[in-house]
């Protein structure tokens, strides 16, 4: 988006500019002044053949160690960045095709680079990770999550394990992303940021390695069925003796560890999984191996994987994937297991999240009070967003979603402890959604229903996670690989024609630009997030909404205890998602109010301008 840019970024925040090398912005807020003056200097990056507005690195303030040290922080408090290390940066290109040629033992995870294919690795390492540090603390982040990093099948049906998604072996690091080494050395230097560090882990299955000889042949290396599935066979079948004969091809029979999980009887072997009734648990998840989570030994097993994790590497928690399609049993025995293992190795606040794909909070609650697994993605939140700002339904969706909090308190969660997000890298991008919208939104109102959307995101009950890329204004071309571009240049023809938002950058550039306005706005909305406990821990409640496009008003209620030297809050949050300004009475008189922060500047201080938000203190 080239050019109308200035004149969109002015009408976003007048104080946001691009023209100069010296970028400054402030607002007056009462309890709170935010400002940066960065300093840029223009110069040529080797990796590229782009001139690059770089940012020297001693003007990146380490924001991370104003807060109380990781080891004390609550869940709460933290503001996530999730990233696909693969495609962030690349540090040392002597491991981009992973294993060496030497390696016969880890042979299965050599290969598979190609940085013009966005199916395949691209380069991106623990060391790219580790270097770019500065760029995540001086954004107001204070926790990363990166997805698997656990060595993976390299290649597999014409694409590749960049994403991590295809464990073979738990007990070390891809040698596409470094070391294990180079794993901790990462922590160290996160934690000595005061910056923690969340694995994203999978108990739900293996790579592909077990075949049918029904549906591949004797040797497993044939496709002797209709369509591209094996089809499911239900305990039904099984019980009226139709089943499959698992076998593992030649060469392979030893190739998982721990060993236990080279035993076919630890595996559910039922067929592909067509995502509903039993085969949504027991079936082959996309073809990789389902294990049998039922067995009790798998059970053990997998505990004591993750606790030599946890010995091994000092995580500071798991995102758990797939947890939807693993049987609720096995996460009653796994969740509190992992959790007191951790605080016994002294992670007292050691946390974790699931991920459950639905958009029901029924069914996403069912997984933090009876599956005790501390919080989930919130994909009801996700949805709502959505509705809210791509589709134009009214704010009422937002107040019915929070209607249902309450099923998220128990003992050990609640609502508080959500972890919300706008997109990922399964269904894409906010500003994909935007951009595919057939409400046919212009430049200027995609770069503001974007803002809006992380906004809610912050100051709205639970935890926020920014995917990576978005502070850049990445948009895509869909979900899975279409939404995994590279923050280095990168050389993949299908993310190089994408429009950014609020740059004339494109993803072939080197995509580090603290000056970028939605780098900015992130880091401004981090900084309102740790400067004010309420928007953390306060209580939510919902004091307006309408069934059509407009202001949707929550109050976020902190309260503490008389022997607290931390003092009580009140907050009132104002969303407006109507493309014109909106009267302020409906929610608020102006004698009860101060004015903390403003999003977009409006016309008079009794209304709020259109797509924009404000804070309140009450």
């Amino acid at each position: 988006m080239k050019s109308n840019l200035a004149k969109i970024i002015r009408r976003v925040n007048p104080a946001l500019s691009k023209a100069g090398l010296v970028l400054a912005f402030s607002f007056s807020v009462s309890a709170l002044t935010l400002a940066a003056n960065l300093t840029t200097d223009t110069s040529v990056d080797s990796s590229s053949n782009h001139n690059q507005l770089s940012v020297a690195t001693s003007t990146l303030v380490a924001k991370a160690k104003d807060l109380r040290p990781y080891q004390e922080r609550d869940f709460q408090d933290e503001v996530f960045y999730f990233v696909l290390p693969d495609r962030f940066y690349n540090g040392d290109a002597a491991n981009d095709f992973g294993a060496s040629l030497s390696d016969t033992q880890r042979a299965l995870s050599r290969g598979g680079f190609d940085p013009t294919h966005k199916g395949m690795y691209h380069g991106g390492d623990l060391i790219g990770l580790t270097e770019k540090l500065p760029y995540l603390d001086n954004m107001g982040i204070s926790a990363i999550w990166l997805t698997p990093i656990l060595r993976n099948r390299a290649v597999q049906a014409g694409t590749s394990g960049y994403h991590g998604y295809w464990i073979l072996d738990f007990t070390e690091i891809d040698p596409h992303l470094g070391s294990n080494a180079e794993l901790k050395h990462f922590i160290d230097q996160a934690h000595q940021r005061n910056i923690k560090v969340f694995f994203d882990i999978i108990t739900n299955h293996t790579a592909d390695v077990i075949k049918y000889e029904e549906c591949h042949g004797k040797a497993g290396n044939a496709w002797l069925v209709k369509g591209d599935d094996c089809p499911f066979k239900s305990s039904e079948q099984l019980a009226q003796g139709e089943r499959y004969t698992p076998l593992i091809p030649l060469g392979e029979e030893a190739i998982k560890s721990p060993t236990w999980l080279n035993d076919l009887k630890y595996y559910h072997n039922q067929g592909d999984s067509f995502w509903q009734g039993e085969s949504a648990v027991r079936g082959d998840f996309a073809g990789l191996d389902d294990l049998y989570t039922q067995h009790p030994q798998v059970v053990a097993g997998m505990i004591d994987i993750y606790k030599n994790i946890i010995d091994e590497f000092k995580p500071d928690g798991f995102r758990i994937d797939t947890v939807k399609h693993v049987n609720i049993e096995f996460w009653q025995a796994f969740s509190p297991a992992l959790m007191q293992h951790a605080k016994a190795q002294g992670i007292k606040n050691f946390f974790m999240f699931g991920e459950v794909y639905s958009f029901e909070p029924e069914l996403l609650s069912r997984f933090t009070t009876e599956a005790k697994i501390p919080s989930v993605l919130d994909f009801a939140f996700q949805g709502a967003m959505e509705k809210t700002l791509v589709q134009q339904q009214g704010t009422d969706v937002l107040a019915k979603l929070f209607a249902q909090d309450h099923l998220y308190q128990s003992n050990n969660s609640n609502a508080n402890q959500l972890v919300n997000f706008t997109g990922n890298h399964d269904m894409g991008r906010f500003a994909y959604m935007l951009k595919n919208s057939p409400k046919n939104y212009s430049e200027a109102a995609q770069i503001e229903r974007n803002l809006l959307a992380h906004a809610m995101m912050f100051f709205s009950r639970g935890v926020p996670v920014i995917y990576y890329g978005d502070e850049q204004g990445f948009v895509g071309d869909g979900g899975d690989q279409a939404s995994r571009q590279d923050m280095m240049p990168s050389k993949v023809a299908s993310y190089n024609d994408d429009d950014l938002l609020a740059t004339d950058n494109s993803t072939a550039d080197n995509n580090f630009d603290v000056s970028h306005p939605f780098y900015q706005r992130f880091s401004e909305y981090a900084a309102l997030y740790q400067q004010y406990p309420a928007l953390r821990f306060g209580q939510q409640e919902v004091v307006y909404a309408q069934d059509s496009a407009g202001i949707f008003a929550i109050t976020r209620d902190y309260q503490v205890t008389e022997n607290s030297d931390k003092k009580s809050q009140k907050l009132l949050v104002v969303f407006n998602t109507a493309t014109q300004a909106q009267p302020l009475t409906k929610v608020m008189k102006q004698s009860d109010v101060q004015l903390i922060y403003r999003s977009v500047n409006s016309g008079s201080s009794d209304e709020i301008a259109a797509l924009s938000f404000a804070i309140y203190q009450l």
